[in-house]
């Protein structure tokens, strides 16, 4: 790297880590003091590398065995949508997605599928994100999702928009489904994290876009919500969002997010990056719609400094 990059992506990443500490200020307020001995609702780690605060997470929601029983079939759901290399942060983090499946595996599923419905290619995506070979090593079955014969269509209860819809079969087909997506910056939506995650298990997302992309996005979380939610924060695209141009949009936020409640996650993720929740159109709708909890101070919340 040449001096003067080095000189602007250090000073890039001083001012971005100012900004996230007074964001985790924020944060600490609105989560409050976790009363002892009750399971949190949802986990915040920070400071440590991505697997040990997942596994930190884990600890207090009670390890993957509370999520997963023996002999279910679980679905484990990325971002792996962006050809796109792990230094760049357009996806998430491979190490993280191994470590899941391999919990998954250990508290007796009987199959754990990975998959995602790719912008880029599908083949380039799943191999340069790292993710399709993590996967596999751990014990996954990782599965294409670019052909609509393996959508079903389904309709929404309660949908405003998003009333009818195709979804892959495997999450129609799932005892558990993991939703973990990566925060970062979108130039839409602002952030995407766990509720727009699930525009990977839909077969048009063009509608999405087509008919209140917020609405939408809130509406798809009616029909199956994950029963866990872990959101890979600890490098963060904070601009040129989804896709990113190169590390420079980059900070390192060395966070996590584990929660079975999608807006909550969301809420929590989108104070990290260092906005709002309710300035997030489908955070904002999600609460509205009792999907799930947008005010933290509400919420039994365990903070960790690693």
């Amino acid at each position: 790297m040449k001096r003067r990059d080095f000189i602007k992506k250090s000073v890039l990443y001083t001012t971005l880590s100012v900004a996230f500490g007074a964001a985790l200020g924020r944060i600490q307020k609105a989560f409050g003091q976790r009363p002892a001995g009750r399971t949190p609702d949802l986990v915040a780690v920070r400071g440590g590398d991505i697997v040990t605060m997942y596994r930190r997470a884990m600890r207090e929601m009670g390890g993957m065995q509370s999520i997963v029983r023996r002999g279910q079939r679980v679905v484990v759901k990325p971002n792996m949508a962006w050809d796109v290399t792990p230094e760049r942060a357009a996806n998430t983090n491979p190490e993280l997605v191994g470590a899941i499946v391999r919990d998954c595996i250990a508290a007796g599923a009987s199959r754990v599928f990975v998959f995602d419905h790719t912008v880029d290619q599908w083949q380039r995506a799943y191999e340069t994100s790292g993710i399709e070979k993590a996967a596999r090593e751990a014990g996954a079955l990782v599965v294409p999702a670019n052909l609509e014969r393996d959508y079903r269509d389904v309709q929404i209860q309660g949908a405003r928009r998003l009333q009818t819809t195709k979804i892959h079969h495997h999450i129609l087909e799932a005892d558990v489904f993991i939703n973990v997506p990566v925060l970062k910056h979108h130039a839409s939506t602002t952030v995407t994290i766990a509720m727009k995650n699930l525009m990977g298990i839909v077969w048009d997302r063009r509608f999405f876009h087509r008919n209140d992309l917020h609405q939408c996005i809130a509406d798809i979380c009616l029909y199956r919500a994950p029963d866990l939610n872990i959101v890979d924060a600890y490098l963060v695209m904070t601009r040129n969002g989804p896709r990113g141009v190169s590390e420079a949009d980059l900070a390192r936020m060395r966070s996590l997010v584990v929660s079975k409640d999608i807006v909550a996650t969301d809420a929590a993720s989108t104070l990290i990056f260092g906005a709002q929740p309710s300035d997030v159109g489908h955070i904002r709708i999600g609460a509205e719609m009792n999907i799930g909890e947008i005010d933290l101070e509400k919420l039994n919340i365990s903070r960790i400094a690693l």
